[in-house]
């Protein structure tokens, strides 16, 4: 995950949401504008990039909803073939 959020508002995010995952600290917007969601305000489109262990991009989800987002990132990585991570 990437957001144009500081260090410290990232860190108490993933801890409020049991984040398991690494979120990158964009606060100068570099990494959204080199990807094209940047918005004029400064904070990123919530586009979801599928890249595959080779570092190939092989999907983009512009059409995030917030309610149904973890089923539908679900769905594509179904879809996209990737193996499940066991617990």
């Amino acid at each position: 995950m990437a957001s144009t959020d500081d260090h410290e508002t990232n860190t108490k995010f993933a801890k409020k949401n049991n984040a398991n995952f690494p979120i990158l600290s964009d606060p100068g917007g570099l990494v959204a504008d080199r990807y094209g969601v940047k918005s004029v305000i400064g904070f990123a489109k919530r586009w979801t990039f599928y890249i595959d262990k080779d570092g190939r991009l092989v999907k983009i989800d512009k059409k995030i909803n917030l309610m149904n987002a973890g089923k539908d990132m679900e769905s594509n990585l179904v879809a996209l073939n990737v193996e499940r991570r066991k617990k």
